[in-house]
Order: structure tokens, then C-alpha cells, then sequence
């Protein structure tokens, strides 16, 4: 059973060690026959601190720590409302917790409450490349985009800048990850998670960091966070030849940049996270987030690239120009968004595996409808190493070739680098591969032959 701060899962009948009840936050036992004397799930849900046991599901532990809810539940699907009340209680009243501290105090002590020693350790590090997103998601489990993002928005000042409600804030995070499918193999929370760490490396290029404002660096994160929310796990034609409603309602045009930029900026209104700021800032800020978010559409990738070429040959980038700057943060998170090939080999791998299964899973789907298979959903006639292969080629080389010409930078050495090696291990993997296939084809071919001549030996002997 996953459990969220690491706490010890229990037999029912089991008493309750000391050294778990001498842990901030009360234990308590709840049922509707009251077997433990606990008290009523009404007055539960008012304290401060609680973890209890539910006796109708015994498979399930309740946590609720700085007043967020968490289920965790093994292989067992959790239903919309009930994913709709996990973390600050979506549609209730948020925590008093947060009442009565002090300002100077707000970050650092939910900071301590919220990481275990090793997940802030690692947060030290937050703006290595060479960041292990999926050992960060484990050690917050399985909330690496509400800590990462938070302490990013701490580690800039945006909170005290923007004046952002604490409370707010964090439950506008713990909404966006809610909103991203954990069953996705690729486009869930940790690769949202992942863009983001990446995007706060290219934010602290010299050349950025030197001119972005502090707008800059909120939408930034903002979008990095928000950039492939609510994605359903099948691209866009998949969408336009099952006549979905999103392709019908965004005219088959950038159909799920759309749906992410607009479901972010529905979590936004609903959270009220800048509804103290002016209503034409605030309408700016979700118009200049849904640029950034558009931007990613890998369908529209010539443009941008060929915009960019034509802006680093003729040498007339600005960064005091809040248009330049804007079109280079489009630019970062498109290089933010794709990449996992510029990582180092054991984290790149993962990556190339977990998206090659989404994309051999919308086949499977489009083969089980009669639907006409994607090229690159096709499970059959594609390998991971020949996907990536193409993929790193006509994609991402040809775009952190000119982001590297802009940023010339050990960053972007390091990137170009690993892209170089990566490309090399898939091509090794896939010739390795083939010549393995090649040997047992070869093999299975030997045994017919020596069967056939050992039948005909003996015809020739019997006839001389």
C-alpha cells in the first residue's frame, strides 16, 4: 500500500505503536458501527490532523495532514467525487491551519511538513540537469509537481510579489495534478513535473535570467506546470477521426493545447488564485499563458523553429523587447517539453519507454475499433529505438541546435551531448537487436536443411 509521509500501515486489530502516536496530528479509528470509539466522520473532518481507518474498506488509510486529504488505494480505481474532495477538500472551506502563523514563517514550516529529509535534499539540486524527477516523485509520493512547483514559485519570490494567497496557491497545485491522468504512462503529473524542472534550468540561462520579469518567470512556470493538462493519452488526429468533442469544439486546430490552456485557466478562476489582481492584468496573464501553452503543438513546430532561424541569422533578438522575450519563452518550453532525449541514458530511457507505450496504446485502441492505426501507434511494424531514432533526428536535433546557437551555453553543451549519446545507444540497441533476430531466423533455417539432406543421403546409398 502507497503511503503518503511514510507512515506504517497497521492491521486493524493491531494496537497503535507509541511512536505513531506521538506524531503531530491525532489517530482515529472511524465506522458506522463506532467498533473503535472513534468519533463521527463529521467531527473528523474538522480536525486539524488525522489518520484513520475506515472498517467499511479496510484496504483504504485516510491521512489528513496540514488539512489535505489524501486515499491511497491499491489497484483500485478512485471515483471522480472522490478524487474531487482529496486535498484541501476542493469544494469545502480550506484549513484553519494556516491561520495565526506568522508571515515570515509561512514557507519554511509548510516546506518541513510537507518533504521527507531526503525529497528536500534533492530539492537542493533542483536546478541540475541531471534532476531525477522519478526519485523526487517517489520520495513526495507521488506529488513531485504540487513540491517542485511550490518551491520553485518560494525559491523566486513569487508568492510575497504577487501577493498570492498561501492557501490559494496551494491548493490551485494540488488541483492541477489532480487534473492530469495518472494513467497515462507518459502525459501525467511527473512529466509536467519534469518540463517544469527543465524550464526553471533554461530560466536560469545567463541570457534569460538577466532579463526576464518577474511576470515572465510566473507564466513561465505557470505553463510548464500546466502545459499537457488533462491530456487524454491519444493525439489529435485520434480525436478528429473519432469525432470527438474537443476537435469539434476547438475546429480540429490545436485541439489539446487548447483544452490544456483553457483547463488551466479554469483552475485558476476556480481556485481565485489572482483574483486580487487588476480583471485587465488578470486577463493579460491568461492570454500570454495560453500563447505559451499553443506554442507546444509539435504540428506548428516548422514555424517556430523557422521563426527562430530567421531571428538568430539576422541577429535582431531583443530580451528588452517584452515581445522577444515572450517568443523565447515559447521557444524554452517547447525545448522544455520534448527534452527527455537531452537527458542523461537512465532517465531518457524511461521516458522513450513510457511514451512509446502511450503511443502503442492509442493503436491498440484504433486496431480494436477498425480505426485506420497511426504509423507511430503501431506496435507491429515499430520499435522503441526506431521511434526515438526518428523522433531525435527530424525533431528534437534540429530544434536544441538552434536553441544552443541562442544560449551557448555548458547547459546546452551538456543537452547536445546526451543527445548525441542517446541517439548512438538507441541505433547500437535497434543493430544489436536485428542481428539477434537475424542469428535465431538463421538458426531456425539450419535444422530444415540437415533434416532434408539426412532423408536424401540414404535414397542415394540405397540406389548405387
Amino acid at each position: 500500500m502507497e503511503v503518503c509521509y511514510q507512515l506504517p500501515v497497521l492491521p486493524l486489530d493491531r494496537p497503535v505503536p507509541k511512536h505513531v502516536l506521538s506524531r503531530r496530528g491525532a489517530i482515529s479509528f472511524s465506522s458506522s458501527s463506532s467498533l473503535f470509539g472513534g468519533p463521527a466522520p463529521r467531527q473528523l473532518s474538522k480536525r486539524r490532523g488525522a489518520i484513520s481507518y475506515d472498517s467499511e474498506d479496510q484496504t483504504a488509510l485516510y491521512i489528513r495532514m496540514l488539512g489535505d486529504v489524501r486515499v491511497r488505494k491499491p489497484k483500485t480505481p478512485i471515483s471522480m467525487n472522490v478524487r474531487r474532495l482529496l486535498s484541501f477538500q476542493r469544494y469545502l472551506h480550506p484549513s484553519r491551519f494556516f491561520h495565526g502563523i506568522p508571515a515570515s514563517n509561512h514557507l519554511g514550516y509548510i516546506l518541513d511538513d510537507d518533504f521527507t529529509g531526503q525529497a528536500k535534499l534533492l530539492l537542493q539540486k533542483v536546478g541540475n540537469w541531471n534532476f531525477d524527477i522519478f526519485l523526487f516523485d517517489r520520495l513526495t509520493n507521488g506529488n513531485s509537481l504540487v513540491n517542485l512547483t511550490f518551491h520553485l514559485f518560494n525559491t523566486y519570490g513569487l508568492i510575497e510579489l504577487f501577493q498570492l494567497d498561501m492557501v490559494k496557491l496551494r491548493r490551485f497545485l494540488v488541483m492541477i495534478q489532480e487534473d492530469y491522468r495518472c494513467q497515462n504512462p507518459y502525459h501525467n503529473a511527473v512529466h509536467a513535473a519534469d518540463v517544469t524542472q527543465a524550464m526553471y534550468c533554461y530560466l536560469q540561462e545567463p541570457k534569460l535570467a538577466e532579463t526576464l520579469t518577474s511576470c515572465d518567470l510566473l507564466l513561465g512556470l505557470l505553463a510548464a506546470a500546466t502545459h499537457d493538462l488533462d491530456h487524454p493519452g491519444v493525439n489529435q488526429p485520434f480525436l478528429i477521426k473519432t469525432d470527438h468533442y474537443l476537435a469539434a469544439l476547438y475546429k480540429n486546430s490545436s485541439v489539446l493545447e487548447n483544452h490544456h490552456w483553457k483547463s488551466a485557466v479554469g483552475l485558476l478562476r476556480e481556485s481565485d488564485l489572482l483574483s486580487h489582481l487588476p480583471t485587465e492584468d488578470r486577463l493579460n496573464m491568461e492570454e500570454r499563458l495560453g500563447s505559451l501553452i499553443l506554442a507546444t503543438d509539435i504540428s506548428r513546430q516548422n514555424d517556430y523553429l523557422s521563426e527562430f532561424r530567421t531571428h538568430l541569422d539576422k541577429g535582431d533578438l531583443c530580451l528588452t523587447n517584452g515581445g522577444h522575450r515572450h517568443f523565447i519563452l515559447q521557444m524554452a518550453l517547447k525545448c522544455a517539453d520534448i527534452c527527455n532525449p537531452c537527458r542523461p541514458w537512465k532517465l531518457s530511457k524511461q521516458w522513450s519507454e513510457k511514451v512509446t507505450e502511450e503511443f502503442f496504446h492509442q493503436g491498440d485502441i484504433e486496431s480494436k475499433h477498425n480505426l485506420e492505426v497511426t504509423p507511430l501507434c503501431d506496435r507491429q511494424s515499430n520499435s522503441v529505438a526506431n521511434i526515438q531514432i526518428g523522433f531525435m533526428a527530424y525533431v528534437v536535433e534540429p530544434l536544441f541546435v538552434e536553441w544552443s546557437r541562442f544560449s551557448d551555453t555548458r547547459l546546452s553543451q551538456t543537452m547536445m551531448s546526451h543527445l548525441s549519446l542517446n541517439k548512438q545507444g538507441w541505433k547500437e540497441g535497434r543493430d544489436k537487436q536485428e542481428a539477434s533476430a537475424s542469428r535465431a531466423s538463421e538458426e531456425q533455417r539450419t535444422p530444415a536443411t540437415k533434416d532434408s539432406n539426412s532423408k536424401v543421403l540414404p535414397q542415394g546409398s540405397k540406389g548405387s
